[in-house]
């Protein structure tokens, strides 16, 4: 996976820590745990506030 693939991050994310309020999480930590998604492969320093924002975003459509 790489920053671009948003929803496919947002499924991981929401299968690891499903116990998470998206809404609550800081974008620090977000980094942290999609860097740690097995699978995940791509350079920690091209995610933005906007890459995070929408994987936010997917992460807590699919928690709805």
């Amino acid at each position: 996976m790489k920053w671009t693939d948003v929803n496919d991050i947002a499924i991981e994310l929401y299968e690891a820590h499903s116990d998470i309020d998206p809404l609550t999480i800081r974008f620090t930590d977000l980094h942290a745990w999609v860097l740690a998604l097995e699978g995940f492969d791509d350079d920690p320093n091209r995610s933005g506030e906007k890459i995070l924002e929408a994987i936010q975003a997917a992460w807590i459509e699919e928690a709805e």
